[in-house]
């Protein structure tokens, strides 16, 4: 029973009640808020809360306890309380003055508060994931990719530190990838081989290695060198693995003993798929760029290729074809073209004349002056080059050039006539440098001209064969200035 007839009114109550006087000594509690203080009422009644619960008076419960009896005012709120056991629960209070002190009334809301920050935490580490996931899509740099889980890690399991440990099939370790948390930089050095260590464990048998307090696991840490002064007590070891292949091991670390639940080791197995994933991805990326670069390395060397036996077939200058495209190149570069736009250049100068393959020998390989009508199937070759270079996607971009080289700036070149602007940028540059090197090599129908004279050459045709400005860069080029020269 309660003590004090007075309140025994209260005695059967669901609710807790208790009367606090305002020495603070408990005048009445029943038996709800005796089970809900895990107390005796005999334990309560004539002590003060002091001295029922050392260190209460340190607690934001005491203090709105205290300004109620300082006030005679009233108060309803929600408070955490933690038992001796470190163990806590959650009440909802109402605290009425009265002539003795304050009676407080209360009501055990733990299970209701457990569900509400059961969800809370939920919808954290969903937060969390859909952080990690977007880091993930929005780059391929792996690094970036796993410092951005690792933040997520530490942050949404409440551990100290957290680093990655990527697999390198070349040496067969366990190398430094990623890290967060750490006070120094001796993790960084890590090298741990698949038989060594609580790392290579996790690795080697693909499974949660956890070592719940450091000081005391029979078997050494071998890398505990390298987290001298980091002060760790707990340790998980997660391996990282996609499609039953090891990608690498998570490792997470804390400064106190950890004894998570079973919700938290669930999210560390999610957090350590996220990181899975980053890695295969990014690996998978750079994997398939490594390829496509060595398809497009090969897709170039076969169009230099071509270029040189157009030119053996054409009975050109050794390295004509090779020699324009590097001085069209740098044109493109001072006309301020980017370096993706440069890239088709370069392939349309290599295969500028491409479109002779449709020219007969007996014209292409004609000493003599040609004929009209020789001319005439001598000038449908941008048309068969565009013929030939069209249905194939990748060289689309590049047909500018093989297509427009021979049309002239006061519209009076082939094979469409076009003028001026209309004249695509790369063809005009290409014209230039076209012409330039075809006057000064040797031909077999005639030799080199000096400089000065093919210099005039190209000065005489700007306005009329070439775009005015695609010559004052070429001169640049040359490091000649067009308006000093005779």
């Amino acid at each position: 029973m309660a003590g004090g007839s007075k309140f025994s009114v209260f005695d059967h109550l669901l609710e807790g009640c208790q009367v606090i006087s305002f020495d603070y000594h408990y005048l009445y509690v029943n038996d709800a808020a005796a089970r809900q203080g895990r107390k005796a009422i005999h334990e309560l009644l004539g002590k003060t809360m002091m001295e029922a619960y050392p260190g209460i008076e340190d607690t934001p419960l005491f203090a709105t306890i205290k300004s109620c009896l300082l006030g005679h005012t009233a108060a309803e709120f929600e408070s955490e309380f933690t038992y001796a056991d470190g163990s806590t629960g959650w009440f909802l209070l109402k605290m009425e003055p009265i002539l003795e002190g304050l009676i407080i009334l209360s009501i055990d809301i733990s299970e209701r508060k457990q569900a509400e920050l059961g969800v809370k935490d939920q919808l954290h580490r969903l937060r969390a994931l859909r952080e990690i996931d977007l880091a993930i899509i929005n780059t391929t740099d792996v690094t970036f990719a796993l410092q951005r889980v690792l933040e997520n890690v530490t942050e949404s399991l409440g551990v100290d530190a957290a680093d990655v440990l990527l697999w390198d099939p070349a040496s067969h370790r366990l190398r430094f990838a990623a890290g967060c948390g750490f006070r120094g930089r001796g993790i960084e050095q890590t090298e741990a081989k698949l038989e060594d260590g609580h790392a290579g464990r996790a690795a080697r048998e693909q499974r949660r290695v956890e070592i719940r307090d450091l000081r005391v696991n029979q078997n050494p840490f071998l890398r505990i060198g390298l987290i001298s002064g980091e002060d760790f007590v707990s340790a998980y070891f997660e391996p990282l693995v996609a499609q039953g292949e090891i990608l690498g091991v998570l490792e997470v670390y804390h400064r106190s003993r950890l004894d998570p639940d079973a919700d938290w080791l669930d999210f560390l197995d999610t957090l350590a798929g996220e990181a899975s994933i980053a890695i295969d991805s990014a690996q998978l990326f750079n994997n398939l760029k490594r390829s496509n670069d060595d398809l497009v390395g090969a897709y170039d060397t076969t169009i230099e290729g071509w270029s040189r036996a157009l030119d053996l077939r054409d009975k050109e200058t050794e390295g004509h074809t090779l020699r324009v495209t590097e001085v069209t190149v740098a044109l493109a570069r001072l006309a301020g073209m980017s370096e993706a736009q440069i890239v088709h250049v370069r392939r349309g100068a290599l295969l500028h004349d491409i479109g002779k393959m449709g020219v007969p020998d007996h014209i292409l390989l004609k000493p003599d002056q040609l004929t009209e009508d020789e001319w005439e199937k001598m000038r449908r070759h941008p048309g068969f080059a565009y013929d030939l270079l069209h249905p194939i996607e990748y060289l689309r971009p590049a047909l500018a050039i093989p297509r427009f080289h021979h049309e002239r700036w006061d519209g009076t070149g082939y094979p469409d006539g076009l003028a001026g602007d209309a004249i695509p940028l790369e063809a005009r540059l290409f014209a230039v440098a076209d012409v330039w090197d075809a006057v000064t090599h040797d031909r077999p129908y005639r030799p080199a001209w000096p400089e000065d004279d093919a210099i005039q050459h190209i000065r005489d045709g700007s306005g009329n064969h070439f775009d005015p400005q695609a010559v004052e860069l070429f001169f640049h080029f040359l490091g000649q200035d067009q308006r000093h020269a005779a």
